[in-house]
């Protein structure tokens, strides 16, 4: 990156976290373009400033711009964000690969694992690119699109195993309502990320079924067990899942209505199928995808996941809503530690 301009980062794509992300760049003075799939969401952006999809009532800054073309958004970029579903990663990504520059840094705001596979979003980025992993960041924590573009206060974690490239990315998206900080713990990052959306779908099932705040501090608590076994157990260092992107993500999806896994939960607990409930969830919900792919790295690396084997047994219809409600309480008694 030359020391003489900002710098500039292309944003894929203006979802709801893809245009949060970008507004924060644009605010830490980063240069962004937002590829857009759509040619009225980018003609939108760069004409009214808006996202008419997602957030049509906020003003975006001017200095944002957007476009549909990839070559073009990834033109002399040093970062390429990437905030699409995770299980659409891989097929575009590979359309996206051959505009990709030789030092832009791959950054993931991606919180999925790859159904079939079970890799985290930095395995496939390094593996569909070929870029080096000290080249592949991620970008975790408790950030609740809507609140950022309201310019609430967030904070979240840079993880990168290069820590000069999380050093540069965290001055790229610092601004006074956004604190970002570093890690080199890529693997604690991502699974704590994608780890609380499943738990986040079993809280807000017992907020569905009105179960109490207590069932969902449990679920919490026990949820963040489950994230510290599997992710340690994959080599993470657990006291990640005690930072932003373990323990503080987990709360703020497990807690807000604003949260998609949450919601989609309580309108499972509320009596909803899992069909019903996705024709009415316009937005991707990571948890519904990921859940099996997450029991299954469970089952690969020999640690006990019930939580997660209970919703992923409801969502795939092999157990009853009750049944599930039951089977969280009825686990035999043991240490807490």
């Amino acid at each position: 990156m030359s020391q003489h301009r900002p710098a500039r980062a292309a944003v894929f794509s203006a979802g709801s976290w893809g245009t949060a992300a970008a507004k924060i760049l644009a605010d830490a003075g980063t240069t962004v373009i937002v590829h857009a799939r759509r040619s009225e969401i980018a003609d939108a952006i760069n004409h009214h400033h808006r996202n008419p999809s997602y957030f049509p009532d906020v003003d975006l800054p001017t200095s944002l711009t957007a476009t549909t073309d990839p070559a073009a958004a990834l033109k002399d970029a040093d970062y390429l964000v990437l905030s699409i579903p995770a299980q659409s990663l891989r097929a575009s990504l590979a359309t996206w690969s051959p505009h990709i520059g030789p030092d832009t840094v791959i950054v993931s705001l991606m919180k999925g694992i790859e159904q079939g596979t079970g890799k985290r979003a930095s395995e496939v980025i390094a593996e569909v690119t070929g870029v080096n992993a000290n080249r592949i960041a991620v970008l975790s924590g408790p950030n609740l699109a809507r609140e950022i573009m309201d310019g609430q206060p967030a904070a979240a974690t840079v993880a990168c195993p290069d820590e000069a490239a999380a050093r540069r990315f965290q001055a790229a998206c610092h601004t006074s309502y956004f604190r970002p900080y570093t890690s080199t713990d890529v693997i604690g990052c991502e699974m704590g990320g994608a780890v609380k959306n499943v738990i986040a779908l079993a809280t807000g099932i017992a907020h569905g079924m009105n179960l109490g705040h207590n069932a969902a501090a449990m679920l919490i608590t026990r949820g963040l067990a489950e994230a510290i076994r599997l992710a340690t157990a994959m080599g993470a260092d657990p006291a990640t899942l005690a930072g932003l992107s373990g323990i503080g993500d987990l709360v703020a999806t497990c807690t807000s209505p604003l949260s998609r896994n949450r919601t989609f939960g309580s309108h499972l607990g509320q009596g909803m199928t899992v069909e019903e409930t996705t024709a009415v969830t316009r937005q991707t919900t990571e948890g519904v995808k990921s859940a099996e792919a997450i029991l299954n790295l469970a089952r690969a690396h020999d640690v006990e996941m019930p939580i997660t084997q209970i919703i992923s047994a409801l969502l795939h219809e092999k157990i009853s809503l009750d049944e599930a409600a039951a089977a969280l309480m009825q686990r035999p008694p043991k240490p807490e530690r």
